[in-house]
């Protein structure tokens, strides 16, 4: 969820180059209507794929816009050659799913063109906090999915599930857990916030954050592995090698779908929510088209069918939706969800590395 470019062709390209511009010109106009195209930026792989397959062949469907799926590389890599580009006056996509932290960094630089909610109409049935905003009030991006990252037990160790955050710092769990290596991608200084400091406020402060970072460093002796690459922790935690940590909600339901002995559960104080944008490049050229996707994908319906085919969580209300019980409960929760504090990454983020090599991994 988190690579092949495949690129779809425009009719254009299919005539050939060589073809004279009277020509085309000469072509029926409904052919050219047909040119209607939009370059989206989807998280490489798996997720790509399932967009190819399922979403963007009914888009097309739908609206009469060719879409040429972008396989996004991961962290910032993607933020910085939207930037670049930009500035020579190009979009390698127009419309790009970013990460809450690139979209405060993006709106540092102004590089999301605001969006017309007069023409997203179904943006109404997002959840609030979905709708990304600059401090002005214009909007930057519009809730394109979610995901959950919850605590994830192997059920041939841990016969009963966990019901806290807390069972990560208990000590029976020595050299156990399998925990992500980053701060930035953990988010396990909100975890400690939220399960023993009364929430992610107290992560206002610097002081606030290093009490958070103390707190935290009491779980290094249950850590038997800071992981990065997640089917590593996956095949751990499936054998029982490391049969608890945290990891994501729907690969886990998958696993367990398939037999394999391992439960994904959210605490009380909530699962990890993370979540992408639909954003739209300052420098695109089709406006137009992107207004109308972004429309589209907000959708309850279309939301829904992300969360059948995709395994992501909605981004609009619940009651909106068609979803089973068993089907909301594959990819998301009614329990309130922990929210990363992206402002602290975005503004601290060379400190927050810096402390968490010192007291947490090093």
């Amino acid at each position: 969820m988190r690579d092949i470019l495949n690129v779809t062709l425009s009719r254009r390209g299919v005539l050939g180059a060589g073809m004279a511009g009277a020509s085309l010109l000469a072509m029926p106009s409904i052919l050219r209507a047909q040119e209607k195209s939009l370059k989206v930026g989807v998280y490489g792989g798996y997720f790509k794929d399932s967009f190819d397959k399922n979403i963007f062949p009914e888009f097309t469907k739908a609206t009469g816009i060719a879409v040429e799926s972008v396989a996004e590389p991961t962290g910032e890599a993607w933020l910085v050659q939207l930037e670049q580009a930009a500035r020579a006056g190009q979009a390698p996509a127009d419309v790009s799913m970013m990460s809450q932290v690139a979209m405060l960094k993006g709106q540092a630089t102004e590089l999301w063109a605001p969006l017309d909610m007069g023409k997203i109409k179904n943006g109404a049935n997002l959840i609030e906090r979905f709708v990304n905003k600059y401090p002005d009030g214009r909007v930057a991006g519009i809730g394109a999915v979610a995901w959950y990252i919850t605590l994830v037990t192997n059920t041939g160790v841990f016969k009963e599930a966990p019901t806290s955050w807390a069972a990560l710092w208990d000590p029976a769990n020595a050299d156990k857990l399998g925990l992500l290596a980053l701060v930035s991608n953990s988010f396990l200084l909100e975890v400690t916030a939220k399960t023993f400091m009364g929430g992610t406020g107290v992560l206002d402060t610097e002081e606030g954050i290093l009490k958070a970072f103390e707190k935290l460093a009491e779980v290094k002796p249950n850590v038997a592995l800071w992981y990065r690459d997640e089917a590593q922790f996956e095949q751990a935690l499936k054998s029982g090698e490391i049969p608890m940590g945290q990891y994501y909600h729907d690969v886990t339901g998958l696993a367990a779908a398939d037999g394999h002995p391992v439960r994904s559960t959210f605490p009380k104080e909530g699962g990890i929510q993370d979540s992408g944008c639909w954003a739209l490049s300052r420098a695109s050229q089709k406006v137009e088209e992107a207004h109308v996707f972004i429309d589209y994908m907000s959708q309850p319906a279309i939301q829904a069918t992300l969360s059948r085919k995709v395994g992501t969580a909605p981004t609009v209300k619940r009651e909106m939706l068609d979803l089973t019980d068993a089907e909301f409960a594959a990819v998301s929760s009614d329990i309130e969800p922990i929210i990363p504090r992206y402002d602290m990454y975005q503004t601290k983020s060379d400190w927050l590395n810096q402390k968490w090599t010192e007291l947490i991994v090093g």
